[in-house]
């Protein structure tokens, strides 16, 4: 690459890069809601009070705005900008101006048909499912009622406590089983319009207070619609 082809490469960076940026700005003034002027550092800190890719991103947001500085105020012509963004650098912000015009959501994600156990239905029916479909957390319902999350770290705990005893019984009761859970609250409803840095998020926040939250499960008005358990959202980031 010569030296025209390199500034016609930075000048398209830089133009990416500036348009990227300022899209950003307005998308974080209509989060907090204002026109007013505003410094970018003001704006994050503001708007990440309400949003999550603001949140997941604060830092990277921040650094940017440095190199946009570099650019805008040491630009000796419009056909030269002495800071020249790499192509990663430009990609990745403009995949935070995509996040936050329009975010992934968890129903968009993660929509799709929920196998679930009804409370009368057996321990082995259980265990069948497991095995079969490689499911660790399953919903469980009486009727169209949701009683609990059955997972496979609480049946363990179960067949633990009953270990020395003779009263395990593969035709015992879901139900019976779901009472041994170690971790009642260890789900979330939640809608499937949220974002899946939101998502992302709640998984967290329970870790830090100690707790294991084994799924969100993505609800509507037509009942249960989806499901997200960490494994999953840990295959995206991967």
């Amino acid at each position: 690459m010569d030296k025209t082809q390199q500034a016609e490469q930075s000048i398209r960076n830089s133009n990416r890069f500036l348009t990227a940026f300022h899209r950003i700005e307005h998308s974080m003034k209509d989060i907090i809601g204002t026109n007013d002027h505003l410094s970018f550092y003001k704006l994050v800190e503001l708007s990440k009070r309400k949003n999550a890719v603001v949140r997941r991103f604060e830092e990277d947001l921040k650094e940017y705005a440095t190199l946009r500085n570099a650019i805008v105020h040491h630009q000796t012509s419009t056909e030269y900008a002495i800071a020249e963004p790499h192509d990663e650098i430009v990609q990745a912000l403009e995949a935070i101006d995509e996040a936050l015009a329009k975010p992934v959501t968890v129903g968009e994600m993660f929509a799709r048909k929920v196998s679930t156990l009804q409370a009368q239905d057996t321990l082995l029916d259980a265990l069948v499912m497991i095995r079969d479909k490689q499911f660790t957390q399953i919903p469980v319902y009486q009727g169209n009622v949701f009683v609990g999350l059955l997972t496979a770290v609480g049946i363990t705990f179960w067949l633990a406590n009953h270990v020395e005893k003779e009263d395990i019984s593969w035709e015992m009761t879901i139900e019976s089983t779901l009472q041994h859970e170690k971790k009642k609250e260890n789900h979330l409803f939640v809608p499937r319009e949220m974002s899946i840095f939101e998502a992302e998020e709640l998984f967290k926040e329970a870790m830090a207070k100690g707790k294991r939250l084994e799924a969100l499960l993505i609800s509507d008005k037509d009942g249960l619609v989806g499901i997200v358990t960490p494994l999953d959202l840990m295959k995206i980031e991967a």
